[in-house]
């Protein structure tokens, strides 16, 4: 080994031991006499002293390490005359007696530093020199301790580690696929898989009764903050067991990690139907952390004088506590806020709820005291409050209802990224109708089982079917999701009808489960974890790239390697594909 110790080890404990260290140079400082350098590893910083009365040459040399130079030094440790509290090595330095450039550097285009001056595309360009930053570093041994603490909980309780294949076929359903031409059968192609759904099922077929995956998935779909082409998932299945045998299980899997990584004791984990958190929070991953619910005040509201809210299905409101005092341009901020094109509202209605008990409102003019007060009694706001009302479609205002309260809550730091609190969202729609295709769609995919007793809705309210299906949310964020399988051929062959496979179409694609199933498939179910996303919320932050050693940009290309690039007319014609490059 070049080195004795690493830069982050060293104490007091170690005075007039000799050493060698290895690392890169962070800085250097030239002060006559003395020339300090702080080398760097993955570890930690080490102050290295060079005596130029004593060691004229070596001080030479350090004088000419520029930075992220590397380097092998060896020399004494020796006590700090000034110490430094901030560093885990700040009290002692390492006189050195040898220096040696293993290696020399250009002036790297930004600092490596906690806080860096470089923007997040040169970084992600210069991926290797961003990831030698102490927050990247710190990100990928938070995501190591994650998986070791996964893998440690799920052996334990008789889960398998089994390997499914990346190179699958490709379904129509849920995103696009990335697809990867054969050259060895021409005009057909494999598809990567969007995650091991049906080969875990398969797998519970075989037998092996509980599996487990830490497996890379890929979709080709739009990208944000939260989202990769390719990522990471917890992927898991049970067999003989019900929904409750897999909330449980998984619950104290979640527990597992963040005592393992965080050593944070999580709270009770709290159950909504889907239903009720859509009318609580407008949205199916409600952030529990803070309160302003939504209202809903279409009784109370249409009193035949204000048109807009006479001629909605729907009138809601959310209380902001404390916040009458908001000035008229923030609260017309916020309404500009709500009219933009992702959110979609035409307009949003005020009452401030006034400290010395009065009201005031941008419709007065349509609405009496008495009437301003009861709505507010209704909502639960007080003096001081701010009520802000949506109208609109019921579906639609909540959503956006759901979207302004999570922005507002960001506002004014009640999102706090250290406090946890986790959801099972439970009784999901099993279809969505898609009024451009004019069909059902599945909500989580075609294997979901539905309730029984909401079988006999197949043909009447389809609808209305509810899926055992359930999500564990986290601080807003879904972190995992899952459902009890369909296990019965004829039933999922119902499934395959309803979602507008004809038998021939359901044969072609899915026909290895469909066949599978003749033979003796067990009640089954399961859940996948979004790895990248869980490391992102344990390390405090909702953006994954961070967590991710080489992630890609908002718009799916690697600017370090340059990625997806164009392929050679050769390769094309090998695949037995045609380009007009």
């Amino acid at each position: 080994m070049l080195r004795s110790h690493t830069c982050g080890e060293l104490s007091a404990e170690h005075l007039g031991e000799e050493v060698r260290l290895c690392g890169w140079v962070q800085r250097n400082r030239d002060l006559g006499g003395m020339t300090f350098v702080d080398l760097r590893d993955r570890y930690g910083i080490t102050q290295l002293a060079f005596n130029m009365e004593a060691r004229p040459e070596l001080c030479a040399a350090a004088r000419k390490l520029g930075r992220e130079f590397v380097i092998e030094v060896q020399g004494t440790v020796t006590e700090r005359e000034s110490k430094n509290p901030n560093l885990p090595t700040g009290d002692i330095e390492i006189r050195v007696l040898q220096l040696k450039v293993l290696n020399a550097s250009e002036t790297p285009p930004f600092t490596i530093e906690s806080h860096s001056d470089g923007g997040e595309e040169l970084r992600m360009k210069y991926r290797y020199l961003d990831l030698r930053r102490p927050p990247l570093q710190q990100h990928m041994e938070l995501r190591h301790k994650t998986a070791l603490a996964v893998r440690n909980f799920l052996s334990g309780e008789g889960f398998l580690e089994i390997e499914t294949p990346f190179l699958i076929k490709s379904t129509p359903e849920g995103a696009r696929d990335f697809v990867v031409p054969s050259s060895m059968h021409p005009g057909q192609a494999y598809a990567l898989p969007q995650s091991p759904q049906t080969f875990k099922q398969l797998l519970m077929v075989g037998g092996y009764d509980r599996y487990f995956q830490i497996v890379r998935c890929f979709r080709d779909e739009d990208l944000r903050a939260d989202r990769q082409p390719e990522f990471t998932q917890i992927d898991c299945e049970m067999a003989f067991v019900e929904r409750e045998d897999i909330l449980k299980t998984f619950e104290a899997l979640t527990r597992h990690i963040f005592k393992a990584v965080r050593g944070i004791e999580l709270p009770e984990f709290k159950r909504l139907a889907y239903d009720e958190a859509m009318q609580r929070f407008g949205s199916d991953k409600p952030d529990l952390r803070f309160g302003m619910e939504l209202n809903n005040l279409s009784q109370q509201a249409k009193n035949g004088k204000f048109t807009i809210f006479e001629s909605a299905q729907s009138i809601q409101a959310i209380v902001v506590p404390a916040a009458a005092e908001w000035t008229r341009k923030q609260i017309d901020a916020w309404t500009d806020w709500v009219k933009r094109p992702q959110i979609g509202a035409s307009g949003m209605v005020w009452l401030k709820c006034q400290a010395d008990g009065s009201f005031k409102s941008s419709v007065d003019k349509f609405y009496a005291e008495e009437e301003l007060a009861s709505m507010a009694q209704t909502a639960g706001a007080g003096p001081g409050d701010l009520m802000l009302f949506l109208s609109g479609d019921t579906a639609r205002v909540q959503k956006q209802l759901g979207q302004l309260r999570l922005a507002i809550a960001e506002s004014l730091g009640l999102r706090n990224p250290d406090e946890f609190c986790p959801l099972w969202v439970l009784d999901f729609p099993m279809l969505e109708f898609d009024e451009e295709a004019g069909r059902w769609f599945a909500m989580h995919h075609p294997f979901t089982s539905p309730y029984t007793d909401d079988l006999q809705k197949v043909h009447s309210d389809p609808g209305a079917i509810r899926a055992n299906a359930y999500d564990l949310v986290l601080n807003g964020n879904e972190i995992a999701g899952g459902s009890i399988r369909i296990h019965d051929r004829e039933i999922q062959a119902k499934v395959f009808d309803l979602l507008g496979f004809t038998q021939q179409e359901a044969e072609q694609q899915f026909g290895f489960l469909l066949n599978a199933f003749r033979y003796g498939a067990p009640p089954h179910g399961g859940i996948a974890f979004g790895f990248d996303r869980l490391c992102a919320l344990l390390g405090g932050s909702e953006t994954i790239r961070d967590f991710i050693a080489f992630p890609k940009n908002n718009a799916g290309r690697d600017l370090m390697i340059d990625a997806p690039s164009p392929l050679a007319p050769q390769q094309w014609n090998e695949l037995g594909l045609k380009t007009d490059a």
